[in-house]
């Protein structure tokens, strides 16, 4: 799922010392406080510099991470798709023979090598944009609610704490996921065709789809997205800061990248096994109608859940988990990983 938000640390040591310093400040006299004002204008000036610079290094360090995430994972991710939506024009006879390596192999003997970054590109004019609004607008979030009366306390309080990430990544997901939706339903028809192309690229996928379905066409699946999208963003990410925060409390000179990783990729796994479905079902939605075939769900979101588990099991909502779980320690700790060392070094420039 739309792997991710807050993942970076918030950089507070520079206003913390700044507010500490002029705290400590004692002039008497008239030129004394003439100099207090000054450099407490001086103050404010640094500040609002080290926050719009703080926000550029949250935007680009989120869309090239999540970028170069997807690139590198792109043949587990393509394995995902095809399998997630193998159960809606195959019969239950041809869902019992696929594997990985059978479906790697056709990929390669019959579409190329190549064919495992089919619609990559797509992919990364999705994801640059999807991954900053989703950094970016965690940050935004997690600011407001920390404002609210009663989570004052939330650097101290760890369930107050947790109540902030879980939230925050919430919303910043369904808030990501609703501005790029329509390069997320392109790029999931590209990476679904096999040997019958009907979409040419990104551009003829657009004007096919609305000329044939319609403006709605480009929005379908939008609800099951949504539905699952926020809690997977919220257990990402509370996961990931909660790991992070127990992991520096007894191992505080650890170096930042490998805890990213490794926190990262634990909380992946946990976001994706609980949304699994979810994503499975949006998968589906999105393919409905796709390339002049007839629709195959006709009833709403539950619905569809029993039409999968009265036609393929239980078992069937959970569709391509292995090609995923493959996928998510990877990319999420790439992700994760590529974040917090890029926000760095954009900082770190910016001080210099």
């Amino acid at each position: 799922m739309q792997t991710e938000s807050r993942v970076g640390v918030v950089v507070e040591g520079g206003q913390r010392a700044l507010n500490s310093s002029q705290g400590a400040l004692t002039i008497d006299g008239s030129a004394g406080k003439l100099r207090a004002q000054h450099q407490r204008q001086q103050q404010q000036s640094l500040q609002q510099q080290q926050s719009q610079i703080g926000t550029v290094s949250q935007l680009l360090a989120g869309g090239v991470a999540g970028a170069l995430s997807k690139t590198c994972t792109a043949p587990l991710a393509r394995l995902t798709i095809l399998f997630q939506v193998q159960g809606m024009h195959s019969d239950v006879a041809t869902l019992r023979k696929a594997s990985i390596w059978q479906e790697a192999s056709r990929i390669v003997g019959e579409e190329g090598f190549r064919a495992f970054w089919k619609g990559n590109l797509v992919t990364i004019a999705h994801r640059l944009p999807y991954s900053s609004v989703n950094f970016y607008a965690y940050e935004r979030y997690k600011k407001l609610l920390q404002m609210i009366a009663g989570l004052e306390s939330c650097r101290t309080n760890m369930s107050a704490g947790l109540c902030v990430h879980f939230v925050g990544g919430g919303w910043a997901g369904i808030t990501a996921a609703s501005v790029t939706y329509p390069l997320d339903l392109v790029r999931t028809r590209l990476a679904a065709q096999t040997n019958v192309i009907y979409y040419r690229g990104l551009w003829h996928a657009l004007q096919t789809i609305v000329k044939e379905e319609g403006i709605l066409g480009l929005y379908k699946g939008l609800g099951a997205t949504l539905l699952g999208v926020g809690p997977s963003i919220a257990i990402s990410f509370s996961v990931y800061e909660t790991l992070r925060s127990f992991w520096h409390s007894h191992r505080p000179h650890d170096s930042t990248v490998p805890v990213s990783l490794a926190c990262g990729s634990l909380s992946g796994i946990v976001s994706s096994t609980s949304t699994f479905p979810l994503d499975l079902v949006r998968r589906r939605k999105q393919l409905e109608g796709a390339g002049g075939r007839a629709r195959v769900y006709t009833t709403g979101l539950f619905g569809i859940f029993r039409h999968i588990i009265w036609t393929e099991g239980v078992r069937g909502l959970y569709r391509g988990i292995l090609p995923e779980y493959y996928k998510v320690v990877p990319g999420v700790g790439i992700c994760f990983m590529t974040y917090e060392t890029l926000k760095m070094l954009l900082e770190d420039v910016s001080t210099t």
